[in-house]
């Protein structure tokens, strides 16, 4: 028997061997007959698909995001392209870009900066938002040289809406009675269970986010129209907009089909251009920044949580692992190649003691004369924010979700639930405390009061670390704190927040923290290292643990759970695709 597991084990391993040379092989032979980029091209993007910030290395989400570039992927493809003469311009398919504001403007900023080189950019759509809003996607559009309008299509710029929903009346009717807190009365997530609408600062810091957001893009359209800011306001609060009123008012140059239009852009280009999946030329033309000095980039994208970085299939969702951020920062500070770290941070928070490990190492990494940027994405709020307030600069877009310093927490009673079910329960404890954390017994006086001293510890610690790393006074954090959310233009106002950018602002400011001139270039070094996928899933499998009955009952459990979840998601995201803003989760 021992002999035939022997014989089997060294027959796997030898088919591993073999594979494992044959992919290397292929990959050679690929890198020796690789294409070139024609000349002249057009590159060809497809904005219409959601952009992730970050795939992490796990299996499932390699599978369900497969090839789709990431935003730093177009990002960096425009500023590749921007000084290749082989690449005459762009065109770009645009219409219901389920993108959310911040990367907007990161892809803006893109696009503006292709142009400077003197090169072409077109934006194509059949539609901006066919019986929806399209005002993120329009917004977008306006960034390029040209818009072309399919004759049929319509624009839906029609402003900025914000909406939330109340579950209490629904908790009321099960019988279920939230019993939480929060620091303060601005750190509205616990309100969707506790209210029926907006309480008088739930509204007051939601219209601002509103007004602001409207302000970024009437300024931002109005600008790529060359019209005044009036004019503009005045067009949105006629639209929606059908294609020959769209015209008419000079919102869009040209309606025409899509074939049309890139006939065009390839009679521009010149005799022989060829168009280019942006992604292809990437492949081709290879990525800037991969040679130079060393900066190190680490990625906090999702929701924080305590352990490794991963992907939650149930919820769709990125998780911020303390374990795997705090450990990429060990490896950047111990690496001697590293003169600088980027920090690139997309999470709405989660768990303070998480946000709290991975704070200790930014500061860690200062100490060690690694300066740290933080560049902030769509959302760096609460814990996304706690992670990023002790770097040395912190860069956010106008339209970043920022800030969120406060805390909540409480529990749910469910004892009034069960009995509607015909549920009783019983129990019997020892301990003064033994309760605490139980969905059947409501808190206690001296539970209460403990509960209160917990949170009060939790936002003292937040608010002076916030002033610390921001070189803020206390009295200030405390003003703009209370669970607040601003936007990234607000937030530099306040203090919150030292430049106003996107990946571009935040390498500018690492290499001149480490003291590289500005027109060297560097290279960019991803912390952790990429693993394969045959990596990803063999350490997937090493991890995966028979589940006990319980463990696949709670699991079964969350999977029941997602079926809320693309409801709950609105609450914590800007939806682009239908123009609706709804506020993330603070």
């Amino acid at each position: 028997m021992k002999a035939r597991v022997i014989t089997v084990l060294a027959v796997i391993g030898g088919a591993t061997v073999l594979v494992l040379a044959f992919a290397v092989a292929v990959a050679i032979l690929a890198g020796l007959v690789r294409p070139g980029v024609p000349s002249p091209a057009v590159l060809e993007a497809d904005l219409e698909t959601a952009l992730p910030e970050y795939v992490p290395d796990d299996p499932v989400a390699k599978a369900l995001f497969g090839e789709r570039p990431t935003l730093r992927d177009m990002v960096e493809a425009l500023e590749r392209a921007a000084g290749d003469r082989r690449v005459a311009g762009l065109i770009a398919r645009l219409g219901a870009a389920p993108l959310g504001m911040a990367q907007v403007q990161e892809l803006r900023e893109a696009v503006r900066r292709f142009r400077e080189r003197k090169k072409f950019t077109v934006a194509f759509a059949e539609t901006f938002g066919e019986f929806g809003p399209g005002g993120n996607a329009y917004y977008l559009a306006t960034a390029f040289e040209e818009i072309w309008l399919q004759p049929s299509g319509d624009i839906g710029l029609t402003g900025v809406l914000a909406e939330a929903f109340f579950l209490r009346g629904t908790l009321e009717k099960l019988g279920i009675t939230p019993r939480m807190d929060h620091r303060y009365e601005y750190k509205n997530a616990m309100n969707i269970f506790t209210e029926r609408k907006f309480t008088p600062a739930h509204r007051e810091a939601t219209e601002r986010v509103v007004k602001s957001y409207a302000s970024q893009m009437l300024r931002g359209i109005a600008e790529g129209r060359r019209m005044t800011v009036e004019q503009v306001r005045a067009l949105v609060d006629r639209g929606p907009l059908l294609g020959p009123e769209a015209l008419e008012a000079k919102l869009v140059d040209r309606l025409a089909y899509r074939q049309e239009a890139y006939d065009k852009v390839k009679e521009r280009a010149g005799r022989g251009a060829k168009l280019v999946p942006i992604m292809q030329y990437l492949q081709r033309a290879g990525r800037p920044h991969s040679k130079g000095k060393t900066i190190a980039l680490i990625y906090g994208v999702g929701a924080v949580q305590r352990g490794k970085s991963g992907f939650d299939p149930v919820f769709g969702e990125l998780v911020l692992g303390s374990e795997t951020v705090a450990g990429a920062f060990r490896a950047a500070i111990r690496d001697k190649d590293v003169r600088a770290i980027l920090f690139r941070i997309d999470s709405p928070g989660g768990s303070y003691v998480a946000s709290d490990t991975i704070w200790q190492e930014t500061v860690r990494a200062r100490k060690a004369g690694k300066p740290v940027i933080a560049s902030m994405g769509d959302v760096a709020g609460s814990g996304g924010y706690f992670v990023a307030m002790a770097a040395d600069k912190i860069v956010a877009q106008p339209g970043t979700i920022t800030g969120s310093i406060g805390v909540l927490g409480g529990k749910m009673l469910t004892t009034g639930f069960w009995q509607k079910l015909g549920i009783t329960w019983d129990e019997v404890h020892e301990g003064a405390n033994a309760t605490f954390w139980s969905g059947t017994s409501d808190y206690t006086p001296a539970q209460w009061a403990r509960f209160q001293a917990w949170l009060d510890r939790v936002y003292d610690d937040f608010t002076s670390k916030v002033a610390e790393g921001r070189r803020l006074p206390k009295q200030h954090v405390l003003e703009i704190a209370k669970g607040r959310i601003w936007t990234g233009e607000d937030a530099k106002a306040l203090g919150l927040v030292d430049e106003l950018g996107g990946f571009a602002t935040a390498l500018r400011l690492a290499k001149q923290a480490a003291g590289i001139p500005e027109q060297e270039d560097v290279q960019l070094k991803l912390f952790p290292p990429r693993k394969s996928l045959l990596e990803a899933i063999l350490e997937k499998l090493r991890r995966a643990e028979p589940e006990s009955e319980q463990e696949a009952a709670a699991a079964a459990f969350r999977r029941a759970l997602g079926l809320v979840h693309p409801v709950a998601r609105r609450l914590r995201a800007l939806d682009p695709a239908r123009g609706v803003l709804v506020m993330p989760w603070p």
